[in-house]
């Protein structure tokens, strides 16, 4: 399984970018892809996840409203809306395919990680 997240850049606070993850591989479209994200100097974290089918999706309390996860499961795509966005949510971005099919918070939940996308949102 691999996979490559794109989108990063820097925009200005109250802006917007779009995240993608392209995956391949056979495991990647029968399980959950999760969204994380580390800052200098901070511990990864959780950013949102999305169920197999894109039934289900999970965000961290600090995105949610300002966040959106989806699926393509034909491109093996998936994408993160994100909008408002804060300097806070200046990080390293990383996506991950799950062990399993359902949404997950847990990094040790994930098995496969693509390379980070860097996001700085200036104040």
């Amino acid at each position: 399984v691999q996979l490559q997240a794109s989108g990063g850049g820097l925009v200005q606070s109250g802006g917007s970018l779009r995240l993608s993850c392209a995956t391949s591989g056979r495991t990647s479209s029968n399980n959950a892809i999760g969204w994380f994200r580390q800052a200098p100097g901070k511990e990864r974290e959780f950013v949102s996840s999305i169920s197999w089918n894109g039934a289900s999706t999970s965000y961290a309390d600090s995105v949610k409203g300002r966040f959106t996860i989806s699926r393509e499961r034909a491109s093996s795509m998936v994408t993160l809306q994100m909008n408002s966005l804060k300097p806070e949510d200046t990080a390293v971005y990383y996506c991950a395919v799950a062990l399993g099919a359902q949404v997950s918070q847990h990094p040790d939940r994930y098995r496969y990680w693509g390379r980070g996308t860097l996001v700085t949102v200036s104040s």
